[in-house]
């Protein structure tokens, strides 16, 4: 089964959804992390599965980075609780699949995954 975190009124997540139904039958969840914000255990999965560290996973580009993290020296437990506090700072969409993970920025980079 497939797993995606994303917003629904983002159009690269909207266009990454459309890309998985297209080329695969499997299952898809999907999770609003906005309204089910992912838990610090779950971000550290993700993060393990995607091989980054939190603060990749950051959108630089968001207003709230901007106004209060940018340019200042962020642990990484410090990160994931950002996160879990400030979810709209998560990138996305992020797939998840047996395991793996992937962001789709650009959203074509989801069929790898698939």
């Amino acid at each position: 089964m497939l797993k995606v975190y994303f917003k629904p009124n983002c159009s690269t997540c909207r266009t990454a959804l459309s890309l998985m139904k297209e080329h695969t039958d499997e299952k898809i969840e999907t999770i609003e992390y906005l309204v089910e914000t992912p838990s610090a255990k779950e971000i550290k999965e993700i993060l393990k599965m995607l091989g980054m560290k939190a603060e990749q996973l950051v959108r630089k580009k968001e207003s709230l980075y901007k106004e209060k993290y940018d340019g200042k020296k962020i642990s990484e437990s410090e990160w994931i609780n950002i996160l879990v506090k400030n979810p709209i700072l998560i990138e996305r969409p992020i797939v998840v699949k047996d395991g793996k993970a992937i962001i789709g920025r650009p959203p074509e980079r989801i069929l790898d995954i698939l």
